[in-house]
Order: C-alpha cells, then structure tokens, then sequence
C-alpha cells in the first residue's frame, strides 16, 4: 500500500492561513522574495492572483516539512503542483517562490477583470460539455477547465458567458453553478500567452528526477522525465485539470492513504468518492502525530 499527499489549489485560501505554519519556512520564503510574506494573507492581500499563489506553496511545503515523513506520491491541483515538486525534490523552494511569483503576475495582469471559474455541481461532463458549446463565442468565450469528480465540473470564461452557462446548468438541473474565489480564466486557451512567458523563464530554471512519485494533475498519470516535469508545470495553467483521473490513478496505483495539506479540506472530500478502501484526511483540524503514524503505518504495509 502506498501514501499521497495532495496540494489545493486556488481558491482554497483563506485569510491567515500562513499565521499558524513554523516561522522557519516563511522566514525563509521571506528572504528569497525580498517581503515579508506574512503580509500576504490577509483579506485584501488575497484579492491579488500573485498573494494567493505564494501563500498556497509556502503553505503546502511549510505543513509537508511538519510531516517530516516522506510520501510516496505527491499531486498538487493547478498551483498545488509547485509545492508537490519541491516536496519530490524536483524543484527548489527558492526556484518555485520565484517561479510562482512571476506566475501569479502573468495571470493576474492578462485578466485584471471580468474573467474567472464557476463550479458546477450535479451534471455530467456530457451535459456541461453541451452547454459550453451553446454559449461560446469570440465574444463570450467560456472553456472546460477541471473535471474534479463525476459530478463536478469546474468552466473558466467571460462573467458574461460564465454566467450563461451557469444558467443553462440550473435548468438542466444541476445543483449548485457557484462562482469561484479565482479572478482568472484559469486552465484553458485564454492562458496560452502567460503560460509561454512563464515557459520560457522555466527553461533557466534547473529541475531534477523526482526522488516520490510526481502525478500530474493535468495528465492524470507520473511524470518522471524532468523536461516533461518542466512543461508539465510551465503549462498546467492553460490545461484541463483531471483531478478525477488524478485521484483514480493513485487509487489503482495502490494509494490507501490520502492526506491533503493546507488550506482546508475540499481535495479530501473529493477523494471520498475513489477511495473506497483507506484513509483520506486533511492536515487542517488533525493531529501532526496521528499523521505521522498514519504514514508511518501505510509505510510498514509496502511488500
């Protein structure tokens, strides 16, 4: 049996979410970005798209370091895939502050407003896929963007054509369409042009082999090829998220034991509906020694 650690990512934040993490990371972090990031997370700080994605990777590798036991996967959704390959070994904290910085600018200037995500709860993926094609347009574009479960399906657009979308859902009778805490058409075409400034600064960047098992959250699958890990996190933001797919493949790898690392618990009530067997637990309102044992037990359990 194996271990996974999961990353949130954007609009899992949440005001003061970095005041109760050791001090030593965020000194650190504070050092290398020239700022004192415990500035970052208050409400109005976490307006901005750069804010919210330095606190969720210092967040992730603060609470991984807590754990001080290591994995044998990590997978982070969107954003949460830089803290997933500093906690492989793949990328260094200093090289993923700087590169998450100059990512949260990229977004945040190419759609300063009038863009963002909904999610869309109670569809199928047919049926959402139906009513993209409805409503978009040059003029109202609006995109698939993370299929997070069966029944969960997350578009990226236009306020205009998110919203004529989330019309449509409600009449098909989807539960629940809901804006979401993101101000940028995340995880489609309307970021290829960020997504290639943010390559090109990646490629003086030296990555390596991940010493854990990296899933992709976009590819659903391993990715051990440091140019692949590269391009992998260079482009998730312009990518579909396949967090369903990603959670299903660490299932049938033998994952058993899922802990999603701050802030909050949404991956872990995801995670629910594959695991069907083990144990899926968010490090938020638990116990770091219960943690600690339960790595340490799926540990003992590998053949």
């Amino acid at each position: 049996m194996s271990s996974l650690l999961v990353f949130p990512g954007q609009g899992a934040q949440q005001p003061g979410m970095l005041q109760r993490l050791p001090r030593e990371t965020l000194i650190e972090a504070s050092d290398v970005l020239g700022e004192d990031t415990l500035l970052l997370d208050g409400a109005e700080a976490l307006k901005s798209t750069r804010a919210v994605q330095l606190c969720l990777l210092i967040a992730g590798v603060a609470a991984a370091r807590q754990l001080s036991i290591a994995p044998d996967y990590v997978a982070g959704l969107s954003i949460g895939a830089y803290p997933a390959a500093v906690v492989a070994g793949a990328l260094s904290f200093s090289d993923a502050l700087h590169l998450v910085s100059l990512r949260g600018e990229l977004m945040q200037q190419a759609y300063p407003q009038g863009y963002g995500m909904t999610a869309i709860i109670g569809l199928e993926l047919s049926t959402v896929e139906g009513l993209l094609a409805q409503v978009h347009s040059v003029d109202t574009p609006v995109y698939l963007a993370n299929i997070n479960a069966d029944n969960q399906i997350v578009v990226a657009g236009s306020d205009g054509a998110m919203n004529a979308v989330a019309t449509l859902a409600k009449r098909c009778g989807a539960g629940l369409a809901k804006r979401l805490a993101v101000s940028v058409p995340s995880h489609c075409p309307l970021l290829d042009a960020p997504a290639k400034t943010l390559a090109e600064a990646f490629a003086r960047v030296p990555l390596k082999t991940p010493t854990l098992g990296y899933l992709s959250g976009s590819r659903a699958r391993p990715i051990i090829n440091v140019e692949a890990l590269r391009d992998d996190l260079a482009f998730n933001m312009c990518r579909v998220v396949d967090w369903r797919g990603t959670v299903q493949s660490a299932y049938e790898r033998g994952v058993r034991l899922q802990i999603e690392l701050p802030p909050g618990a949404v991956l872990t009530g995801l995670a629910r509906r594959v695991f069907e067997q083990g144990t899926v637990i968010a490090f938020d309102g638990a116990r770091l020694d219960t943690l600690q044992a339960l790595l340490r037990e799926e540990g003992s359990r590998q053949p």
